[in-house]
């Protein structure tokens, strides 16, 4: 029957937060360290700010980049480590929202050329508002800190 119960058990929930988290903040700060870097072959930041300015249309540029690769590189730092992960989601789901509204949306969901269109930006982008909805779970920085400064009666 707990294949049809619409509980779900502390343990499992909990791992699969851990599993969610570890999952974007490999993809986040793979592309955050691209933007800021140029690691992994990025672009680095001044052609990272070039692409927000002329592509993107976000002026200015490089203040962008710098957000951009912030909010992506230490927004997956702060993921995988579950600390102040509630911020660090909803942040990465706003950097998703605006990629897809600036960037990916006029190539659809599922882009037939050779620039993607929006399908990644969304699967991300909700994942990381699971973990700003539901918090980084029990095995985390953040549950460790609310442990430790909890009142005990």
């Amino acid at each position: 029957m707990a294949l049809f119960s619409t509980r779900t058990a502390a343990l499992p929930a909990d791992l699969v937060l851990v599993a969610a988290r570890t999952a974007l903040a490999w993809i986040f700060i793979y592309y955050g360290a691209g933007k800021l870097f140029g690691s992994f072959n990025g672009p680095g930041l001044h052609q990272t700010a070039l692409f927000f300015s002329n592509t993107a249309h976000l002026h200015p540029g490089g203040f962008f980049a710098v957000l951009g690769g912030v909010i992506e590189f230490g927004g997956g730092i702060s993921l995988v480590l579950g600390l102040g992960a509630r911020l660090a989601g909803l942040a990465l789901f706003a950097d998703m929202v605006m990629a897809m509204i600036t960037v990916t949306w006029v190539n659809g969901i599922n882009s037939e050329s050779l620039t993607p269109g929006y399908e990644l930006n969304m699967a991300l982008g909700v994942l990381a508002l699971v973990v700003a909805v539901f918090g980084a779970g029990r095995f985390s920085i953040d549950a460790l800190a609310e442990r430790r400064v909890a009142v005990t009666p």
